[in-house]
């Protein structure tokens, strides 16, 4: 079958993103081992064997919203939510008149979340900041509350990688971060410690890895390892964390702009406890891809990201 597709990115974030709307592609559709949802990401997400992409953004008719988003990393693996991923979701609805709405409702595993069209740029109501270890989730006892938050949370843990100690705040933006302040965001050896915190017993579900330099009240620069993708050049709901990490910490105003590989991204965490988040998306390209029999393995010396 040829699989119809668009590639997009959000500040260099990039996506594979496919409408399946016509049903041809979906866990009920006799998809398996290779060529199953999962597998399929793998290989369609290959930047040496197949398209290439940090995730694939599956594009669904739902029945509680206007549409619904199920995102797949790179490793197969998939996960609740994307912040550049529903960015150029919804450009991909406008920009084919599927929609005509200026407010989205996308159902997502992370909930309903709501993207605007605002001028050339889409702003996102990532919904409400998960504050309290337990349902980010994190394996510690519940902490006493937070300063700013009034919730059991968990600031500045300190964990221990390999060399180094790293003083970690936990946000979940409808999936787990980790939030780490250091000096120098460019002399961190992301590619070594992202995986190992990623992969921390401390996290059951795995975790996203944020490394922020603040700048000033206003600002901080970001380096990110998202679960199951690697470092990338931006990541949404990373960026939506590392704000709200930076104002319980005392280090910024609940605005923030967020300096990123990628680009910048504009974070604020209102007073209705609501995460808003603003940015650019952008169209790649189209094309088709044949999807045969054959048996596809991750070569094992591989590297899907982008050095």
């Amino acid at each position: 079958m040829n699989l119809r597709f668009t590639k997009m990115h959000g500040l260099g974030n990039d996506f594979i993103l496919i409408d399946c709307r016509d049903g041809k592609l979906n866990s009920s559709s006799g998809l398996s081992g290779s060529n199953s949802l999962s597998g399929l990401s793998i290989r369609l997400c290959h930047r040496r064997f197949g398209i290439g992409a940090d995730q694939v953004l599956l594009l669904y008719p739902s029945a509680i919203a206007d549409f619904k988003m199920v995102i797949f990393n790179a490793d197969g693996s998939e996960v609740e939510m994307c912040g550049n991923g529903i960015r150029c979701f919804a450009k991909y609805i406008w920009d084919r008149g599927l929609s005509d709405k200026g407010i989205l409702l996308v159902e997502t595993a992370a909930g309903i979340i709501k993207p605007e069209r605002i001028g050339q740029m889409v702003r996102v109501d990532m919904g409400e900041p998960i504050l309290e270890g337990r349902l980010i989730p994190v394996n510690l006892p519940p902490h006493p509350p937070l300063n700013k938050g009034g919730r059991g949370g968990v600031i500045d843990f300190p964990l221990k990688i390999a060399d180094k100690e790293f003083k970690i705040t936990a946000v979940s933006m409808g999936n787990p971060h980790a939030v780490i302040f250091v000096d120098d965001v460019a002399g961190i050896d992301v590619k070594k410690y992202g995986p190992l915190i990623e992969n921390h017993a401390l996290f059951p579900k795995r975790i996203n890895v944020e490394f922020i330099q603040v700048i000033d009240s206003e600002r901080i620069k970001m380096r990110v390892w998202e679960r199951g993708a690697g470092e990338t050049m931006a990541c949404g709901t990373g960026a939506s964390a590392a704000g709200v990490a930076s104002y319980i910490k005392g280090f910024t105003a609940r605005q923030v702009d967020v300096l990123l590989r990628g680009g910048e991204l504009g974070i604020e965490w209102k007073e209705d406890n609501h995460v808003y988040m603003t940015g650019p998306a952008s169209d790649v390209f189209e094309g088709s891809i044949k999807l045969g029999d054959r048996h596809f393995e991750m070569p094992a010396d591989n590297e899907n990201t982008i050095a």
